[in-house]
């Protein structure tokens, strides 16, 4: 489309038509391009979206008349704007130079400008191109996910920019080292416990600093208890039992004295259950409290157990052992 509200007409029709209106060239005079020194546009003009382009072109005291022109679309003849669009604007019309500026440019801006020039009656063109750089954007990006362990994951990060950004992706771990995928696409077949976490898609195309978004995979696995151990403890005196698991969701815990399961609340005791780990507390230890006991953990993906005993102390003529 490039800059709107101007006169519109087919390229070759417009040239030299506005070559023969504008600098009242006689029919029959051939419309030239690149056959002199002047005019002499810029090289290729390279912007970001937003910034302003400004479009020199090199004249000298020969040349007496000057347009430019975009497409199909005259913007400025000399002094003269034939354009609408209020981003357009003349910068220099002098014996040395032609230049225009177009503020906030959009994608759409991008494409061929030519300088327009009569000189010794001879009407000539030079052309300038004008490519628009967009900063990288994340326009699709999947969700945060749960998944069992052993299933597998397929992530997806779409972003736009020009040029066309470059999408890498990074697992947000201390045990991660560099990138594990440099594609828009992430599959992880089997995934386990360890590759749970936060997952880090980054868009960069060097127009800008990176834009970078996250995504949360939870992996489910049953429980795994972590540590259990017996412990001796003299009559009279407080007595712990410790019971950690590691379970994604977080365990349910139980207790039990042999066969029987210990309520929260019963005399003597106290049962504390956290997210990782369940506590057992004996206030005043009796020779009853001995005994082993059975912590289970469990969640809808399973359940597990582990057996400790509380003894004695050595020298209190009551140790079992250790479980």
């Amino acid at each position: 489309m490039g800059v709107g509200g101007c006169l519109a007409l087919p390229w070759r029709c417009l040239v030299v038509l506005c070559l023969r209106l504008l600098f009242l060239v006689p029919a029959g005079v051939p419309v030239r391009s690149g056959d002199a020194t002047f005019p002499k546009a810029m090289d290729n003009v390279t912007v970001r979206q937003g910034e302003s382009a400004t479009l020199r072109c090199s004249v000298d005291n020969r040349v007496t008349r000057v347009a430019w022109l975009n497409r199909s679309s005259i913007l400025y003849a000399g002094n003269d704007k034939w354009c609408l669009d209020p981003r357009v604007v003349l910068l220099a019309n002098t014996k040395t130079q032609y230049s225009i500026q177009i503020q906030d440019v959009d994608v759409y801006d991008e494409g061929p400008y030519t300088c327009s020039v009569q000189t010794d009656n001879h009407p000539k063109t030079s052309r300038v191109h004008l490519i628009v750089q967009v900063s990288p954007k994340i326009t699709e990006i999947s969700s945060d996910i749960s998944i069992n362990e052993g299933g597998n994951v397929s992530l997806t990060c779409i972003a736009t920019g020009r040029p066309d950004p470059t999408i890498t992706w990074r697992h947000i771990s201390p045990k991660a080292v560099g990138f594990i995928s440099e594609d828009e696409y992430l599959e992880i077949t089997g995934i386990t416990r360890e590759q749970s976490g936060e997952y880090e898609c980054s868009a960069s195309n060097d127009v800008s600093a990176p834009v970078v978004q996250r995504v949360k995979v939870t992996v489910n696995y049953p429980p795994y208890i972590s540590d259990a151990k017996s412990t001796g403890v003299p009559v009279g005196q407080k007595g712990i039992l410790l019971c950690e698991a590691s379970a994604v969701p977080s365990a349910d815990f139980q207790w039990y004295k042999d066969d029987k399961r210990l309520a929260e609340g019963q005399k003597g005791l106290k049962v504390e259950n956290k997210a990782f780990f369940s506590r057992l507390t004996f206030f005043n230890v009796s020779e009853q409290d001995y005994g082993n006991y059975t912590c289970v953990a469990s969640n809808q993906l399973g359940n597990t157990n582990a057996s400790m005993i509380l003894y004695g102390e050595q020298g209190s003529g009551n140790q079992p052992g250790r479980g």
